[in-house]
């Protein structure tokens, strides 16, 4: 498993971590900043993170994967600090022998990041910002 709570995405490095002789399968999940929210222009992200916990709970979620699918590979990748329109903030990946067991896993991954990991994000729109859960 890679579990990680960065400052850049790195896809090369989630892709490799994730590909393997028995892995028929492989699906990676890339969540970007959108141009548009809350009917807002965005402009940047701000992502913070407790990271202590927020890693704890990033590996719960991914035993509890491990534990549901016959999984290869895991990727959870979160950044914090800036980031601008286009840029990623997250990595997900699932790596399996068949590919409904790695699209799954990693539908699951994203989702149960998004519920349970305490990361918050301020958006700056082109007229203020305000602070938010990174993920309602």
């Amino acid at each position: 498993m890679q579990i990680e709570i960065v400052s850049e995405i790195d896809l090369v490095q989630a892709y490799q971590h994730l590909q393997s002789p028995e892995s028929g399968g492989v699906s990676l999940f890339i969540g970007t900043v959108r141009n548009i929210a809350h009917g807002k222009e965005v402009i940047r992200l701000e992502f913070e993170a407790y990271h202590p916990m927020a890693l704890a709970e990033m590996h719960k979620i991914a035993e509890r994967a491990l534990q549901k699918w016959n999984l290869s590979g895991i990727v959870m990748q979160h950044v914090t600090g800036t980031r601008q329109v286009g840029e990623a903030v997250v990595a997900i990946g699932a790596a399996s022998a068949h590919r409904d067991a790695a699209f799954e896993a990693c539908r699951f991954l994203i989702d149960e990041l998004k519920k349970s990991v305490p990361i918050w994000k301020k958006e700056f729109y082109s007229e203020g910002s305000t602070w938010i859960n990174a993920h309602p």
